[in-house]
């Protein structure tokens, strides 16, 4: 295959998992923060929540790839760090919103009836983001794209994020324990937290890096 076709090739593939990152982070959203609120799961509604923070990061990756498709780039547009600079201060909004409302509930005793939406969301959320992780890191390297590597090494927390809802919703299931869901909930404000932080930082230069904890290779 010559090298400009494998490169399209590279790039439509890039440009597909954008959109399935942006269309399951909606509906993951949609699931989450309907039954979180009905169920009074405040742990899965914080994870519903950074769904949708995460589609606007998503909608910044997404911009990205359509201008890697017209020509090549080497630094975010103004579009691109607009986009992270929302996203960091939604999530910096989403960890206040936790830690509070984290509060409230301990000081009115309000537990979950049921955790067991908490459970099949956080497996299916598993499985999803494994498999986007996988794919995004090998394109990434095919293209040679520190800002696909990086948003790919990103989409790790979701995976582990996946594991905090799984771990708090499964306990109190099964042994349910008291406040279990509140310590699920700081998990998820501790993340929110620290993605924003990792948000904000990356809007503030143009240049194309990673900027998250785990290693581009």
């Amino acid at each position: 295959m010559h090298p400009n076709e494998k490169y399209s090739k590279n790039l439509k593939i890039a440009l597909y998992l954008s959109f399935i990152t942006i269309f399951y982070n909606l509906i993951e959203g949609l699931f989450s923060v309907y039954f979180g609120s009905i169920d009074d799961t405040l742990a899965l509604f914080g994870f519903g929540v950074d769904s949708f923070v995460e589609v606007i990061s998503g909608i910044g990756i997404l911009h990205l790839i359509i201008r890697m498709k017209r020509n090549p780039i080497s630094e975010r547009d103004r579009f691109e760090r607009t986009a992270l600079k929302i996203t960091g201060v939604s999530f910096y909004l989403l960890c206040a919103g936790l830690l509070i409302a984290s509060l409230i509930l301990i000081i009115n005793d309000v537990k979950p009836e049921t955790t067991m939406i908490g459970i099949i969301v956080s497996i299916i959320s598993i499985l999803t983001m494994y498999a986007l992780v996988h794919y995004k890191l090998k394109v990434g390297r095919a293209l040679n794209s520190d800002a696909i590597i990086a948003d790919a090494n990103c989409t790790k927390t979701c995976f582990y994020l996946s594991f905090i809802l799984l771990a708090s919703s499964l306990s109190h299931e099964v042994f349910k324990i008291a406040y279990i869901d509140i310590a699920g909930t700081l998990g998820i404000a501790y993340f929110a937290f620290k993605e924003g932080k990792e948000s904000i930082e990356k809007s503030k230069s143009s240049k194309l890096s990673c900027s998250c904890e785990d290693e581009c290779h």
